[in-house]
């Protein structure tokens, strides 16, 4: 679902940056016609800047509140949609589906790998190897 999400994501934004647009002309459009309609002559206010601020209509049109929620959650669900799938919470796990997957998604791989660093698990074996064989057997000899 990797290009169905990020189409959805794309839609989304697109539709979000044109409400963001929408809005802003709307408010641009709304404080200039509000001013020009107040003169400064008039004996109610005494200017035309605080009359107008006091007068503007706070409020979006439903069409551009519309488009922007619509657009929000056509974000959401893009982007929930391109998620991963989500990791086991217990350790032991996540561990234990990591070794069943093998090297490949290893996340301590190249801890493991680095050479002049003494290889735990190899050196584990080789002593309980010696210790089955003749090992302790020889010691005093």
């Amino acid at each position: 679902m990797g290009f169905l999400s990020r189409l959805l994501t794309l839609i989304g934004l697109v539709l979000l940056a044109h409400a963001g647009y929408s809005a802003h002309e709307q408010t641009l459009l709304t404080s200039s016609t509000r001013t020009h309609l107040i003169t400064p002559s008039s004996p109610l206010s005494p200017s035309s800047s605080t009359t107008a601020k006091a007068t503007a209509n706070p409020l979006l049109p439903a069409d551009i509140i519309i488009e922007a929620l619509v657009s929000l959650v056509i974000v959401s669900a893009g982007l929930v949609l391109g998620t991963e799938q989500l990791k086991p919470i217990s350790w032991s796990e996540w561990a234990g589906q990591i070794e069943r997957e093998g090297k490949a998604r290893h996340p301590y791989r190249r801890l493991e790998e680095r050479y002049g660093f003494w290889d735990v698990r190899t050196k584990r074996k080789e002593f309980a190897d010696w210790i089955r064989g003749d090992g302790m057997g020889k010691v005093g000899e």
